[in-house]
Parts: structure tokens; C-alpha cells; sequence
């Protein structure tokens, strides 16, 4: 879609050398973490909760929700939305931007899409190519979007870690009604590879396996319908014709990539065309990178109309 190199050079002063300024200062800034646990009192909450409901009622994301998210971190404006001002004003602006998608057939739900786990230029101290947030980060966000009565949905850029190692330790999170889970697989190295440096990709099996570890979660702990979903940047990314479908899921397929609005039309409906009937769609806009973003109306008149819609 957009010119491969000033995409990844992009991405990497976001995902990459940003960090590694980052690591830097953690100790002092408090900005990431190696695996902190959530605080007790998230812990409490999936435990207490027979039938807990999704964030303004009902169960079900999925057909019967649109999905409207914020994507990013609060390292930088350079991660994304969700790196401009504090949680709550993120929240805010998210709130108002979900509204022009209202419609009276099918309401909207606003998501906040926090990377977790952020892709980085440099090994850190155990080679992993990835940092995670602390705790106290994710716990931040998540009141935020309780208050905007949203989504959490934590994304994961593993570096040269894998969806399942970090999915699993995000689990007290993930064990909350209303927090999904993100892959993104443009940031899923090989032994050799360098986040920035290549376009990643996941074997399906990897993905297969998150999926059905998240179903027996949903399953085991009563949740609503969780928001699974897996970012899509080139066709070999991810094989989808290989992924299973899962119940108590709302899986996403979901069309990343900045540019002209012809091309993004282009690249979705290429991914709207593949062989994968329990998917549903996603949209990804960009608000700075974008040439000519395109208006709510616009991202409407799409075919299908995407399911879930994520600013970037």
C-alpha cells in the first residue's frame, strides 16, 4: 500500500528506537515493565462476576455491535491516538469520533487498542526484541474505557517472542469481560529477524492456539463474547484459510496500512475476498498518515461495511 521503506522507518522510530530510549529510563519513568501482575482488584472482579455483561449491555460484539477503537501507547504520539494526553482524554476523543458511526440498526461500542506488548529495535536484556507495559499502565487504561463504558482490547507486537507466550501473561486481563485480544503480525520475528527491519508473519497454528486458549477462557469463567482480532498487512502474513473459527470469539481480520483512499479500498476488499466466512471485518484508518482520510460516510459506503474501524 504505502512505500514499504517509509512505512517500516515509521514504525520502527515508534515501535523501535523510541523504546529503546525508553528501556533506558524505565526505572525511572515507570513506562514499561517484564511482567507485572494486575493489581488484586481487577483480579477480584472476573472472579465475583457470574454473568458479567459487555460494556453498555448485552453479551454479544458481534454482528449486533460496530466496533469504533483507538489504537496505540502512551510512550509517544507516535504509537498512536492513544499516545495524545492522558488515558481519559484519549477516552474522550474516542467517544466522540465512535458517535458518527452510531446507527439506529446497529449501536456502537468504542474500544481502546493499548499495545501491550511493544515491538523494539534493540534485544533488551533477554533478547526478546519486545517490551511490556506495566501493570499499572494496562490498569490505567482499563479504568479509562470503564468510564467511557468501552472495550480494552490489549495488542500484541512480540518481536522475537511468540502471541502465545505473551498472550498467557496477560491472562488476569484477559479473564475481565471486556478486554480483547489483538495480534499483530507485522511485528512476529524469526530467530534472525529485526523488528523495522522486516514485514513479519505468523504460522496459523500459533494463531490456532491463542484462539482456542482465549475460547476456554471465555468458556470457563462465563464471559461475554470476546474481540479477537488479528491485524493484516500483506497477504502472507497470515494465512487465514487455515484459522478456526471459535465460539464465545468475535474474530477480526483486519485491514492495516496506510495510504490513498483508492488503495486502501483495493487492499480491503483483496482481504474481504478471501476464504474466511466466520471472520468478520476491520478497517484501519490513519489519521495523519492517511492521504485524504476518509470520513465516517465513507468508510460506511465500504462492501461489506467493515465491523470494526480502528484510528490510528
Amino acid at each position: 500500500m504505502e512505500d514499504r521503506s517509509v512505512y517500516l522507518r515509521r514504525r520502527l522510530v515508534a515501535g523501535g528506537a523510541l523504546v529503546a530510549l525508553l528501556l533506558a529510563t524505565a526505572a525511572a519513568t515507570g513506562a514499561f515493565s517484564g511482567g507485572d501482575k494486575p493489581s488484586a482488584g481487577a483480579e477480584r472482579q472476573a472472579s465475583q462476576q457470574t454473568s458479567p455483561e459487555l460494556p453498555r449491555g448485552g453479551r454479544s460484539i458481534l454482528p449486533e455491535k460496530r466496533v469504533v477503537a483507538f489504537y496505540g501507547a502512551p510512550q509517544s504520539h507516535e504509537l498512536g491516538e492513544l499516545g495524545i494526553g492522558s488515558p481519559a482524554s484519549a477516552a474522550r476523543r474516542l467517544v466522540r469520533q465512535a458517535r458518527a458511526y452510531e446507527r439506529p440498526s446497529r449501536p456502537v461500542l468504542p474500544a481502546m487498542e493499548l499495545i501491550a506488548v511493544v515491538a523494539a529495535a534493540h534485544p533488551g536484556d533477554d533478547g526478546r526484541y519486545s517490551t511490556r507495559q506495566y501493570a499499572a499502565v494496562i490498569d490505567r487504561y482499563l479504568r479509562a474505557a470503564r468510564r467511557a463504558k468501552a472495550l480494552l482490547l490489549l495488542d500484541i507486537q512480540p518481536g522475537r517472542s511468540d502471541f502465545f507466550t505473551e498472550a498467557t501473561l496477560l491472562e488476569p486481563w484477559l479473564r475481565q469481560p471486556d478486554v480483547g485480544l489483538a495480534l499483530d503480525p507485522e511485528w512476529r520475528m524469526g530467530p534472525d529477524q529485526v523488528p523495522g527491519k522486516v514485514i513479519g508473519s505468523v504460522q496459523p497454528r500459533e494463531v490456532n492456539a491463542v484462539s482456542a486458549w482465549l475460547a476456554r477462557i471465555v468458556e470457563r469463567d462465563r464471559l461475554p463474547q470476546k474481540l479477537f482480532l488479528i491485524h493484516q498487512f500483506t497477504d502472507y502474513m497470515v494465512d487465514d484459510a487455515q484459522l478456526h473459527e471459535r465460539p464465545g470469539l468475535a474474530m477480526v481480520l483486519n485491514a492495516d496500512g496506510f495510504g490513498t483512499q483508492a488503495l486502501k479500498k483495493v487492499k480491503y476488499h483483496a482481504f474481504t475476498a478471501s476464504p474466511r466466512p466466520f471472520f468478520h471485518e476491520g478497517f484501519k484508518l490513519f489519521y495523519r498518515e492517511d492521504t485524504d482520510l476518509m470520513g465516517p460516510r465513507e468508510v460506511l459506503r465500504l462492501r461489506p461495511p467493515p465491523d470494526v474501524v480502528i484510528y490510528e
